[in-house]
C-alpha cells in the first residue's frame, strides 16, 4: 500500500481521550496487570495517522500569522459538492443547501429544536449509538427505540411494522436514522431505505440522518443517501456529514448538513445562529479541504480495505475460537456489535466480568448496554492488524475461556 496503517502510534500523553482518559475503565474493579499495555477499542476514532494531505494544507495555511475573523472559502463549499459528487454521486448540490455545524451531536440538538417542543418523543433504532441517546435526554426529549432484528442470514435489518406502530401509538413526528449504522456497522441498501422513507412520509415524520460513516464503506457495498432515494425523502431529512470520522479529525471539529427544504434550512439557519459558537474554525476548514481531495480520495480507498480485512480477521476469529459470542459482519464503519448472551449464559458471567476480564488485561472495548444490547460489546477494529490481533488473542486467552 502507498500509506501507513501498520505503525503503532503511542498516544498516551498525546491529546487522546482513547487513551488519556481510560482510567474510568478501572473503577468497577477492574486493574490492569502486569506486563500488559492497554488497546484502544472504544471511543470512535483511528489508530491511524491521517491523510498526508490534511496537514499539509494546515501547515501551509498556519504559516500565514494572522487568525482573524474570516469568511469561508468558495473552496471549502467546491470541495464538499465536489465530494459529494464523486463519492455519493449526489448531483445538483449548491453552496446555499450546504450549512456548517460544530459537531454531528450540535447539529442534531438544533434540528431537535426546529422539529419538536421539550419532551417530545422522537424514534430510533436499536440499538442505538449512546451519544444520540446522551444528548436527546439531557435536551428532555422522550427517545422511542425500534428494535432491530437479525435475519436467518444474521443481517440485521429494520422492523418497519414496529417503526410504523410505534410513529402511530406515540404520535411522533421526528427521526433520526443512522446511515451506516452505528454500532452494527450496517450499509442499508435502497430498498430499505425507500421503505423507512415511506413509513416516515405517510405519519409526516422528518428526519435527521446521521450519515457521518457514509465515507467508511466496505469495498463491495454502497452508501445511498438517504435524500437521494425519493424527492420527499430529500425535502423531509436534514443530512449531517462530517470529514472527522473518515480522516481520523474528531479533535478538529467541524461538520455540516445538508439540508434541501427552504423552510427547514432557514429555520435551521436561524436556531444555529441563537447559539453563539456555531461557527466554522479556520483550521477545520483547511483539514476538510486538505481531506477531500485526490490525495484524500486515494488514502480512503486504501483504509477502507484496511478495515475490511480488518472485519473478516475478527469475525472470523470470533467463529473460529469464541464459542457463544457472535457478530454480524460489518460493511461500514470500523465498529463491530459483538453479542455474549449465548457465551454467559453458559459459563454462568455477567457482562460486567465480562467486560472487566478484559480490561484486566488491556483491551478498552465499550460496554454495549449504552447501546441498548443487554450482552454486548462494541469494539473499534480502526488500528494496525497486529494490535487487532493481539486483542483478540487476549480475548481467546483470558476473557472468553
Amino acid at each position: 500500500m502507498k500509506y501507513d496503517f501498520t505503525t503503532v502510534y503511542d498516544r498516551r500523553g498525546k491529546d487522546a481521550v482513547a487513551i488519556d482518559e481510560a482510567d474510568h475503565f478501572y473503577h468497577n474493579g477492574a486493574v490492569l496487570q502486569e506486563g500488559f499495555d492497554q488497546i484502544p477499542m472504544w471511543i470512535a476514532d483511528m489508530n491511524f495517522a491521517t491523510a498526508p494531505s490534511i496537514p499539509q494544507a494546515m501547515i501551509e495555511r498556519a504559516k500565514n500569522p494572522l487568525y482573524g475573523y474570516f469568511p469561508p472559502r468558495d473552496e471549502y463549499y467546491k470541495s464538499i459538492i465536489r465530494w459529494q459528487l464523486e463519492r455519493n454521486h449526489v448531483e445538483g448540490l449548491t453552496r446555499e443547501k450546504i450549512g456548517y455545524e460544530n459537531g454531528v451531536l450540535g447539529g442534531l440538538g438544533c434540528a431537535m429544536r426546529v422539529l419538536c417542543s421539550m419532551g417530545d418523543k422522537v424514534l430510533i433504532n436499536s440499538p442505538t449509538y449512546v451519544g444520540f441517546a446522551n444528548h436527546l435526554n439531557n435536551a428532555g426529549y422522550k427517545i422511542v427505540h425500534s428494535p432491530m432484528y437479525r435475519d436467518e442470514q444474521g443481517i440485521w435489518r429494520m422492523d418497519f411494522e414496529d417503526m410504523e406502530r410505534k410513529i402511530k401509538e406515540n404520535h411522533i413526528h421526528a427521526a433520526v436514522f443512522c446511515s451506516p449504522h452505528n454500532p452494527t456497522g450496517r450499509v442499508w441498501e435502497r430498498w430499505e431505505i425507500e421503505k423507512a422513507m415511506e413509513v416516515y412520509q405517510r405519519h409526516n415524520v422528518y428526519v435527521i440522518s446521521d450519515e457521518i460513516w457514509s465515507d467508511l464503506i466496505h469495498p463491495g457495498y454502497h452508501h445511498i443517501p438517504t435524500q437521494s432515494v425519493s424527492e420527499d425523502a430529500k425535502m423531509r431529512t436534514i443530512a449531517f456529514y462530517a470529514p472527522s470520522k473518515t480522516f481520523n479529525l474528531a479533535g478538529m471539529v467541524g461538520a455540516y448538513r445538508i439540508v434541501y427544504n427552504p423552510w427547514l434550512r432557514d429555520r435551521m439557519d436561524k436556531e444555529g445562529s441563537l447559539t453563539q459558537y456555531n461557527t466554522l474554525n479556520l483550521m477545520s476548514m483547511y483539514a476538510l479541504m486538505g481531506g477531500y481531495s485526490e490525495t484524500g480520495a486515494e488514502w480512503l480507498d486504501e483504509l477502507c480495505t484496511v478495515l475490511q480485512e480488518n472485519t473478516k480477521y475478527a469475525c472470523d476469529f470470533i467463529e473460529q475460537n469464541l464459542e457463544g459470542v457472535t457478530a454480524a459482519r460489518p460493511q461500514g464503519t470500523y465498529m463491530l456489535f459483538a453479542d455474549c448472551t449465548e457465551w454467559c449464559e453458559k459459563h454462568h458471567k455477567t457482562m460486567d466480568e465480562v467486560l472487566n476480564a478484559g480490561y484486566n488485561v488491556g483491551i478498552l472495548w465499550q460496554d454495549g448496554r449504552e447501546f441498548q444490547g443487554p450482552h454486548s460489546i462494541r469494539m473499534n477494529l480502526a488500528l494496525p492488524l497486529s494490535r487487532v490481533k493481539e486483542a483478540f488473542a487476549r480475548m481467546k486467552e483470558y476473557v472468553f475461556v
